[in-house]
């Protein structure tokens, strides 16, 4: 992961499973093409989820620096960087508590780092560095939290880095060295891409994820990275399997980064990937948090627009999730507990040229929701909804609500302003979430307004 383009790019008490107690799940079978699914039948879990949790955990977490990028960028040597192996324990790691968290804040679907620019695998490759071999931690750190996931009924999603900084046939090394030149050397560059595609054929068969979450594919084009061969591979596998755009425009879904979209991005399918402060693994003299509120707002605002966000933890060397991941992780959950009717399964809502905040629509259309910021000053307002309001209530108390439309001539098309009035006490501490049911899918005006002489 990177936080710009130039980069681009809990302490709870559970048995963990051991590598040998962990069962991968049955292969799917491959599907005949003339019976292949189609992108909507392969994306429908993940544009009903709307919400994941992104888990950056690896060697960086030792002495708390970025990941990768740290030797890349030459602000630690390699050599020093590569040390932090020596204290990786992952003493404290507890799959089913990290599932039975990420379950509670809501999140429908979870990314693990199954193996970050460094080249450090969580899981025991045949080549290369990995945790079992490498570290003290000596065991597989994606199986066992993969069958949590399913345990917990939390869609599987593996983060694979297509560079390795680490191995020796990978051209790039950092920012200010280099190995070879690709294209000076294609033998050695094809040793490389066998040596990849090998450690993802692995984590398809060993695990089966329902997504691929790349990353790293600005170094190099999708001819020399075999992008087409790879996502072949990936869905012969798993029919149904997602891939996000990663993999150099051979993927299923766009992913902006930090940023909250201004407006939304052009492609039908899209999530938004944020860190909880400004680091995506653990580092301890971060201290700026986002809020429980602004990261629920941030939610709302990113799927009235359609998207999905993919919150990302940084758990400690040893595996424990600070505490105050945890504490707003849990504010969380109770926030989409409460709302999840309007937020699981529901479409894009209305723009705010017509409601000054986020919402969304069921399925169906004929359920307005609102995302209500704060306490407001009075009434709620909806312009241009051209449907007459059957009910609105409070959602999660269903506390009814009183509603009035005022400006609405008898003679004219042009709605006339929809007010809803909100009691104090009906009021969410976060965000309060109203419903307007309609008498039929969301309508809005859309014509010019003319003087009255020329109607």
């Amino acid at each position: 992961m990177r936080q710009t383009l130039q980069r681009l790019g809990l302490l709870l008490a559970c048995a963990c499973a051991s590598l040998t107690a962990y069962a991968a799940p049955p292969p799917v079978a491959a599907t005949p093409a003339d019976a292949a699914p189609t992108e909507a039948q392969r994306m429908q879990w993940f544009a009903d989820a709307k919400f994941g949790i992104f888990i950056h955990y690896g060697i960086y977490a030792v002495d708390g620096i970025d990941e990768s990028w740290s030797f890349f960028d030459g602000y630690v040597s390699y050599d020093h960087y590569m040390q932090q192996l020596k204290g990786f324990t992952a003493a404290n790691y507890h799959p089913q508590a990290w599932a039975d968290l990420i379950r509670e804040s809501g999140a429908r679907y979870a990314v693990l780092t199954a193996k970050h620019h460094d080249g450090v695998a969580l899981w025991d490759t045949r080549q290369g560095l990995n945790v079992v071999k490498d570290t003290p931690a000596r065991r597989d750190l994606v199986g066992p939290f993969v069958q949590a996931l399913r345990k917990d009924g939390i869609k599987v999603g593996l983060y694979f880095s297509l560079i390795d900084w680490s191995y020796k046939d990978y051209p790039g090394f950092t920012r200010a060295e280099s190995r070879y030149d690709a294209m000076a050397d294609p033998a050695r560059w094809a040793r490389f891409v066998k040596y990849y595609q090998g450690q993802l054929r692995d984590l398809s068969q060993r695990y089966n994820p329902d997504l691929y979450w790349f990353d790293g594919d600005w170094e190099h084009g999708a001819e020399a990275w075999h992008a087409r061969q790879d996502r072949e591979m990936l869905l012969a596998r798993n029919p149904m399997a997602i891939i996000n755009s990663r993999l150099a425009g051979y993927g299923d879904y766009a992913t902006p980064e930090q940023g909250v979209p201004i407006t939304p991005p052009p492609q039908k399918y899209w999530e938004l990937c944020m860190t909880m402060n400004n680091s995506w693994g653990w580092q301890p003299n971060d201290h700026h948090f986002k809020s429980a509120n602004q990261l629920i707002r941030i939610l709302a605002d990113t799927i009235g627009m359609g998207g999905n966000l993919l919150l990302d933890i940084g758990p400690r060397a040893d595996g424990a999730i600070p505490g105050q991941e945890v504490d707003t992780l849990r504010e969380i959950g109770r926030w989409t507990h409460k709302n999840a009717e309007a937020i699981y399964g529901t479409q894009a809502g209305i723009p705010r040229d017509y409601y000054a905040g986020s919402s969304t629509l069921s399925k169906d259309g004929s359920t307005l929701y609102l995302f209500v910021d704060g306490r407001p000053g009075g009434p709620v307002l909806v312009k241009g909804l051209m449907n007459r309001v059957l009910h609105a209530r409070v959602v999660g108390n269903g506390t009814t609500l009183d509603t009035q439309v005022v400006g609405k001539p008898y003679w004219s098309k042009v709605p006339g302003l929809l007010y809803i009035t909100v009691p104090p006490a009906a009021l969410d501490p976060e965000v309060t979430v109203l419903a307007l049911t309609l008498d039929g899918p969301a309508q809005l005006f859309h014509d010019e307004v003319k003087p009255i002489e020329s109607n």
